[in-house]
């Protein structure tokens, strides 16, 4: 009889520990949050769609696993649908911390060593080669023979040197990437993720690895390293070892049919106007509803909701663990949030570690970042999230829109989250 009370104590307490692992709605006060403060944060993001500012935005803040604010503001599209809080919204570079996760899996696997050169998986990479001169004329160059590898340690930290073509802040890499027809990003034509990157590998580096920091294309390649090592589909691969076990059930890299209503149009301003943005910049307006769907970009290919995101990021904060499935070891969440890069990214106030941007202590001093070790990270058609160990809070703000805007709301949203905690 002791020992059957005995296994229902434990089952119990099993079960309950695994229901609070899971994001539950819940008042705001009984997790120390300021309802009053979150309804200044919903008047403000009113107040950008109203100034037209941004066309429209959905907002997620959750403390201790509990959702205190998940709503949506203004329109879906041109034709003023309105948006919905479980919209999709393509989530560009906040791929990357999917991707690098995927990556310590097979870490953690015995798969690979971080230190270990790329080219021990990826032939290609074997001898790279230093940009040393350019000729503007034809887009021509010369190059110089790395002195160092490029291992996997450097793609995750974006120290590798391999550049990022369209969006590179340098025109000639720009230039050589574009001659040399590497697809950046992601598209709806027929192109394998190998196939690009073994173009890709025969291209100079920036500089030396480990060098610099200089955002990379490398979580592509990291992408593709997932595929060769694991025998899988990129995007099988995360289902099976991410997205199925966190219940992120609106994350793909290309959309099912059924919820192609629910993605979210990319808008620009135009004449004080919003209009349709498409075509520009090497975009292809179709993605991910259309074309070949071949191509999984582990450095901007995946398109998500606030909802699933915010499960992704609440395994992070219990060290790994989510609906009773430990994805990653705490030991293992610790390393990630280590700093990998030195002084390299962003000075004193943070570092980047293997799959995020991390806050450090005069990070926090600075004020409404959160606290140090807040991690965080963005997505280039106006996605933003952080997420903050101290206080247990995440903060997710979804848009859609590129080119010039008079948008305050992404400062103002995490400024506005960090004051909202009473406790």
């Amino acid at each position: 009889m002791r020992s059957v009370l005995l296994h229902l104590f434990i089952g119990l307490f099993v079960f309950s520990a695994n229901s609070q692992e899971k994001l539950e709605e819940a008042s705001p006060e009984s997790v120390g949050i300021s309802s009053e403060r979150l309804g200044k944060i919903s008047a403000m993001l009113e107040a950008q769609v109203e100034n037209k500012n941004i066309p429209g935005a959905v907002a997620l803040i959750a403390r201790d696993g509990k959702i205190v604010l998940y709503e949506a503001f203004g329109d879906a599209n041109i034709q003023g649908e309105d948006l919905e809080k479980d919209d999709i919204f393509r989530i560009a570079s906040q791929t990357k911390a999917i991707t690098a996760t995927a990556v310590m899996i097979l870490w953690e696997e015995g798969k690979l060593r971080l230190d270990d050169p790329v080219s021990k998986y990826i032939p290609e990479f074997k001898d790279p080669v230093i940009l040393e001169s350019f000729n503007e004329k034809d887009s021509s160059y010369t190059t110089k023979p790395a002195a160092s590898p490029i291992t996997i340690r450097s793609l995750l930290t974006h120290t590798s040197g391999i550049g990022y073509g369209m969006i590179d802040g340098d025109d000639r890499f720009k230039k050589i990437y574009a001659k040399s027809g590497i697809t950046d990003l992601f598209t709806t034509e027929a192109v394998e993720i190998g196939e690009n990157i073994k173009k890709l590998a025969t291209l100079p580096l920036h500089h030396e690895p480990f060098e610099k920091w200089t955002y990379s294309e490398g979580y592509d390649v990291l992408g593709y390293l997932v595929e060769v090592i694991s025998g899988r589909n990129f995007d099988e691969f995360l289902k099976l070892k991410l997205f199925d076990p966190l219940n992120m059930n609106d994350t793909y890299f290309y959309l099912p049919q059924e919820k192609e209503d629910r993605l979210v149009q990319i808008m620009k301003k135009a004449d004080n106007k919003w209009v349709e943005f498409g075509g520009e910049e090497g975009y292809d307006p179709e993605y991910p509803i259309k074309g070949a769907k071949a191509f999984f970009s582990g450095g901007a290919g995946l398109s998500s909701t606030a909802l699933d995101y915010a499960k992704f990021l609440q395994m992070y904060l219990n060290k790994g663990s989510y609906n009773g499935n430990q994805i990653l070891s705490p030991n293992t969440v610790k390393m990630i949030m280590a700093n990998h890069s030195g002084d390299l990214f962003n000075g004193p106030e943070s570092y980047y570690g293997l799959a995020f941007g991390v806050l450090t202590e005069i990070g926090e001093d600075k004020g409404g970042l959160g606290s140090e070790g807040t991690f965080e990270w963005g997505g280039y058609f106006n996605t933003q999230y952080f997420a903050d160990p101290e206080t247990k809070i995440i903060g997710i703000l979804l848009k859609q829109t590129r080119g010039p805007l008079d948008d305050q709301s992404a400062w103002k949203f995490r400024q506005m989250t960090f004051s909202s905690i009473i406790d």
